[in-house]
């Protein structure tokens, strides 16, 4: 074997049996986020974990700008708003693993869930940014604090929905940006208007993407319920677009199982593929790691202006109950050029199979992956599970890490969520990853406002 291949097999089987050794011996470590107040996590040995920033309003994810500077969202609370932000994250002492200084960049947001920079042809520096209701892209120059210009809109989205109460509607989008066939694409993904119901835009549930400057738009993949962090991995299959994704919330505590996608996203600009991959929502769910048909009865489309409810009876304890569709608001559908919303899948053959999945509700958000040349996180994903909605489920509130070899999940960080005698505590609740070196990264998490370092310990 060629000395370069083993020294890659030896790095994957020690990731492996570290992987295998940390998930039954995480060490507990106390970390203070606030005077007088402190969170208790635990993680594998060999790492430690230190507060980096504090103070932020349900931070959200993560980026790097061109010129190396951190800047992360806060989407401020979980009300439709326009009161979120982008900031910097300045000052960074490596001895401390802290930031000195948070930077307001952009306020007055409605609900920036991420962002991503490019660097075109001409050397020109962008900055993306989804909203609610449409994906802005900013002119970005080394060292600014506040952009100098006025944003370029490349999309607008449908922006109205159920409330929380009924399992949506989705407020946030999520961009990413790749090269693949050697052309720069963005891509978008966009949640559900609800819970479970045909919908009747075309961008709801979907993952979409675009050439830089917002032409040569192609609708890539329906029935993405809620794919809340999309990541182009260069070192995996040639390059590969992942994304998690979140199950409906009609089917009890047990069912469906969250998932974790490899995307078909090798489009190419202003070719519209013959077939749109469908990932089965609402209508293919997944159990056991299969898809697997719901025959519940899927709401209408209800006539403009209007709510459809309809008391359908749903196994288990279903935590929103009985099922709604949006008020249609009656406008017209902003991205009617892509086609038109699919009609619910009637049986699951076609679904793409997931890479991996999650137990229900677990509700999988940030997502990082670590090559070979890490020592102590090589060739594995990390997976941030935000954490059911009722908290008594259990399910999430932790780090899970698995590799692509066996794909199945392990408690990497726990104690966001602790249990005393039956009754559940949410400590904090793990949102966006950032790798930023070796074995280190940062994590965001927006029940607190904390940053946390996470990195070898000394």
């Amino acid at each position: 074997m060629h000395r370069s291949s083993l020294r890659i097999l030896t790095l994957a089987l020690l990731s492996t049996l570290c992987l295998h050794t940390n998930a039954q011996s995480l060490v507990p470590q106390s970390v203070t986020y606030a005077p007088g107040k402190t969170i208790t996590l635990s993680l594998p040995p060999g790492l430690r974990i230190d507060v980096a920033a504090t103070g932020l309003r349900r931070v959200r994810f993560f980026a790097q700008s061109p010129d190396g500077r951190i800047f992360v969202t806060g989407m401020y609370n979980k009300a439709d708003n326009t009161r979120g932000s982008v900031f910097i994250l300045d000052g960074w002492d490596a001895r401390t693993h802290t930031f000195a200084h948070v930077i307001p960049y952009l306020d007055h947001l409605r609900n920036p869930n991420n962002l991503a920079f490019y660097t075109d042809e001409n050397q020109k520096s962008w900055l993306y940014l989804p909203l609610t209701d449409r994906l802005v892209r900013y002119k970005y120059n080394a060292g600014d604090n506040a952009p100098h210009s006025p944003p370029q809109v490349l999309m607008r989205f449908p922006d109205y929905g159920l409330n929380y109460k009924y399992g949506g509607w989705h407020l946030t989008r999520t961009v990413a940006i790749a090269t693949l066939h050697g052309h720069a694409r963005v891509y978008i993904a966009a949640g559900s208007s609800c819970n479970y119901c045909r919908e009747r835009e075309v961008i709801r549930a979907s993952l979409s993407s675009m050439d830089p400057d917002g032409s040569h738009q192609v609708l890539l993949a329906h029935g993405l319920r809620n794919a809340v962090d999309l990541r182009f991995i260069s070192d995996l299959d040639g390059g590969s677009l992942f994304a998690t994704n979140m199950g409906d919330d009609h089917l009890g505590d047990k069912l469906p199982e969250d998932t974790f996608f490899e995307l078909d996203a090798n489009d190419h600009p202003g070719v519209i593929a013959s077939t749109t991959a469908n990932y089965g929502w609402p209508t293919c769910y997944f159990a056991h790691g299969k898809p697997v048909l719901d025959t519940t009865p899927v709401p209408s489309v209800p006539a403009p202006g209007d709510v459809s409810y309809e008391p359908v009876p749903t196994p288990g304890d279903a935590p929103h109950g009985a099922l709604k569709t949006a008020i249609n608001s009656g406008a017209p559908d902003p991205n009617a050029s892509l086609g038109s919303a699919p009609a619910p899948l009637t049986d699951c053959r076609s679904v793409p199979a997931a890479y991996t999945t999650f137990a229900a509700h677990s509700s999988p958000l940030g997502l990082a992956y670590f090559g070979n040349d890490n020592p102590l996180l090589g060739n594995s994903f990390l997976v941030a599970l935000h954490g059911a909605g009722h908290p008594r489920i259990g399910t999430g509130y932790r780090l899970a890490r698995f590799t692509p070899g066996d794909r199945m999940p392990r408690d990497f960080l726990t104690g966001f969520l602790a249990f005393d005698h039956g009754k559940p505590t949410v400590h904090g609740r793990p949102c966006g990853l950032l790798r930023t070196g070796p074995d280190s990264f940062l994590l965001s998490d927006d029940s607190l406002g904390v940053i946390y370092s996470i990195h070898p310990a000394p």
